[in-house]
């Protein structure tokens, strides 16, 4: 976001639409994304994911501010790492597999209500046009929506890359033998290098527009589903 301000690509209208989504995706929906981790692992069999007070929506127990401060500056970042013992799970690979996608899949589930909401107002807009009683501008909540559809659908992308300690790293490991998976975590520091370096040099930029854009036309047709009958 900070990255559009500085070049100048923004109205107040916008900056402010913006910083409210920021902070929606910040205290609700990266604690959202958290807890389906936490959720999902406990439902696979992992007892201390309450114990260690992580089975919550409450903002605090999941906002890293670090990965908060990448999403003002770049539109994605992460939260809190939820602790998951695997060794509760009957298939340890595949039960972290399911439990690392469950938290994208949240943020694709949020993108989704958002283009439901955007979707209500939308053809609402133009059932008023087509009676003559509106005329349509971009509004306040056109913005906001359009931003806090667009970071869930990049944080969801970002999160699949398979770079540790992307939740995408995780469905990998399902398909590389023990010895491998045991080389990554063992030097999971340094991928972390690794990732800032190519976020700060854009490298990571063009493949994930691309993804997003292919998930949000998806999305979108999803959205548009509960309208068909309206409006032909």
């Amino acid at each position: 976001m900070l990255i559009q301000l500085l070049r100048g690509n923004f109205t107040m209208q916008t900056i402010i639409a913006e910083i409210m989504a920021v902070l929606m995706i910040i205290f609700l929906i990266l604690p959202f994304h958290e807890w389906a981790h936490a959720f999902t692992a406990s439902c696979l069999g992992d007892k201390g994911i309450k114990q260690r007070g992580r089975l919550s929506l409450t903002p605090l127990s999941h906002i890293d501010p670090m990965g908060a401060l990448m999403i003002l500056l770049f539109g994605f970042g992460w939260a809190k790492p939820v602790p998951i013992d695997p060794r509760y799970f009957k298939r340890p690979k595949l039960g972290m597999a399911i439990t690392a996608v469950m938290g994208p899949v949240a943020n694709l589930v949020a993108a989704l209500a958002g283009m439901l909401v955007f979707n209500l107002i939308r053809y609402n807009w133009m059932w008023l046009l087509f009676n003559g009683e509106f005329s349509y501008e971009p509004s306040f909540i056109y913005y906001f929506l359009s931003y806090y559809i667009s970071i869930n659908i990049t944080l969801a992308v970002f999160n699949l890359i398979p770079i540790p300690p992307l939740d995408g790293s995780k469905v990998l490991f399902l398909f590389l033998p023990d010895k491998a998976v045991s080389f990554m975590y063992r030097y999971q520091q340094y991928t972390y290098i690794v990732l800032f370096a190519l976020m700060w040099v854009g490298a990571l930029n063009g493949i994930i527009s691309t993804v997003s854009g292919a998930v949000g036309g998806w999305l979108g047709w999803l959205a548009e589903l509960p309208f068909k009958p309206f409006i032909g």
